[in-house]
């Protein structure tokens, strides 16, 4: 790798690894299971890895695809794929087959790892371009795909470091795949400026330090577990790997493993706080959470403290490394009440130390709202942490960029204290009979019912008014509240016009980061009839 300058060398997240390798080589680096990798020997499987990519001909400017859940060769990968000038195409473990064929063909990988337990998602027929496979087999040790397994493929190279093969800031790091809401999942590309930078930023706005123990809840697939994948290693910190995020599971490791960091979508959280044996949860330190992936209600950040964690909320998206804005601690709330503590944490804002670049502006003129928690208008974000584009999708890209600015599709309000407040996506705002009705702030409000575990609010058809709320609700196990509680219920804190006229009792369905889809909820309110907003 050149260094352009005697003051200047290329930021790229792999270095963060050399530099941890270096200054503790006998520290603790991954767990997983009853296994232990130190940092020498987490750099020694790294470089395994690169080597005998290199051997299978995979060099600069080729994608390599890793379908694995949350263990140490998806978080190798991350190191050894870019590190050889190839971009590395983490795929989620919860697509359909022709989802993921799509998403490793669409990308032009050539090189394809998967764990074992995911291999029938794997229709090799319907995939020319790739051509090696290689099978993890972590709990299951029938291969079914053609080509060698894991631990085989790294004992059959050299485990010297590689010459690094990054000539630029700028060159492709990552390929990571949105949801695909509407149509094809697009592939969002980061670089290795951006992604070195995001992960400081995590570091700095987390807390994480040496003595850190961090638990992989959230997946590695979603924008690189965002950018923990190399935080952590920055700061020599200890990864603890979780291949299923199960609540049993996950206090066990915090106890046994003394977790201090973990990462989580709210329904993480609502499963974590919901666990039976919560109340009876001790914990041996400060449990500090970082939550994103949808607007958290107050209710749920209040029953997490509850059981002794520490919450920071952080909003972003796929198309920015992951998290771009923090709810930042300010002096003098730790006088507010418990429940204007958590109001005041579930805002999405102000932007990351490393950020710098946010607002909340008119999507047509591009001029800011007021700043008085009233006006909404769109998030738009730039800097180091946008993403260089859509892969193969200059027109989408050219949408997404336009006015200068990366253009979220999240609707807000900006507060007079600069913080900034998300009321809704564009496509989930409910227009009725003129008035606007924010579906996260009545969200929040049937969460305050006592009954309600989960809750996803969308706009359904109205003859009258247009469109108006349908409340979709998971209720509490051994409770059953009747649709009149619920909306007579959000009548006491809401305007009568914003409570929901219908409500629907039932399973939500998430993402594989634990996001409900709303879009799914509202296209089948929609069949057949053309919505206006």
């Amino acid at each position: 790798m050149p260094i352009s300058s005697v003051n200047k060398s290329i930021l790229t997240p792999v270095e963060f690894l050399t530099r941890s390798a270096f200054v503790y080589p006998d520290k603790t680096a991954v767990v997983h299971g009853e296994k232990r990798y130190t940092y020498g020997e987490f750099a020694e499987r790294v470089y395994r890895l690169a080597n005998a990519l290199i051997e299978k001909g995979v060099g600069k400017g080729d994608k390599v695809a890793f379908l694995c859940p949350n263990i140490p060769p998806m978080l190798e990968a991350h190191y050894a794929v870019p590190m050889i000038g190839a971009a590395l195409v983490s795929v989620n473990i919860r697509l359909a087959p022709v989802e993921v064929s799509y998403i490793i063909d669409h990308s032009d990988a050539k090189f394809v790892v998967v764990d074992s337990e995911f291999a029938s998602l794997i229709e090799s027929d319907k995939l020319p371009k790739v051509k090696d496979f290689v099978t993890v087999c972590d709990i299951n040790d029938t291969k079914i795909l053609e080509g060698m397994e894991y631990e085989e493929f790294l004992a059959a190279s050299s485990p010297d470091r590689p010459v690094l093969n990054i000539d630029s800031e700028d060159q492709l790091l990552s390929i990571n795949y949105t949801s695909g809401t509407t149509g094809r999942p697009k592939g969002v590309m980061y670089h290795h400026r951006g992604a070195y930078l995001n992960a400081i930023g995590e570091v700095l706005e987390s807390g994480l330090t040496t003595s850190s123990v961090y638990l992989w809840t959230l997946p590695m697939f979603h924008c690189n577990g965002w950018c923990f994948t190399w935080g952590v290693t920055a700061v020599g910190a200890t990864h603890v790997c979780l291949r299923a995020v199960v609540a049993d599971d996950i206090y066990r490791l915090i106890d046994q493993e003394e977790v201090s960091h973990l990462c989580a979508a709210p329904t993480v959280l609502i499963m974590m706080s919901t666990w039976p044996k919560a109340s009876e949860v001790k914990m041996k330190g400060t449990l500090n959470i970082m939550t994103a992936g949808a607007p958290p209600a107050p209710t749920i950040i209040r029953n997490m403290e509850a059981i002794g964690a520490e919450i920071t909320h952080t909003y972003g998206l796929t198309e920015v490394y992951g998290p771009h804005s923090v709810c930042a601690w300010q002096p003098g709330w730790e006088k507010l009440s418990e429940d204007e503590k958590a109001t005041a944490k579930s805002r999405q804002g102000v932007p990351f130390i490393t950020t710098h670049y946010m607002d909340v502006v008119d999507p047509e003129t591009m001029e800011p709202v007021a700043r008085d928690g009233v006006a909404i208008g769109e998030i738009v974000m730039r800097g180091n942490n946008v993403m260089t584009g859509y892969y193969k999708d200059p027109e989408a890209t050219k949408s997404a960029f336009s006015g200068g600015w990366f253009h979220s599709g999240d609707l807000a309000v900006m507060h007079d204290d600069g913080y900034v407040e998300i009321m809704d996506r564009k496509k989930d705002i409910i227009i009725s009979g003129g008035e606007n009705i924010s579906t996260v702030e009545v969200e929040n409000v049937i969460y305050r019912h006592p009954d309600v575990l989960e809750v996803a609010v969308v706009p359904v058809p109205d003859s009258k008014w247009g469109e108006v709320p349908k409340a979709f609700i998971v209720p509490k196990e051994g409770t059953d509240p009747s649709p009149e509680e619920i909306i007579n219920h959000t009548r006491e804190h809401l305007a009568r016009f914003k409570a929901p006229k219908y409500i629907e009792f039932g399973e939500l369905p998430k993402t594989a980061t634990g996001k409900i889809q709303k879009f799914k909820l509202r296209e089948k309110e929609w069949e057949g009839k053309k919505r206006i907003n």
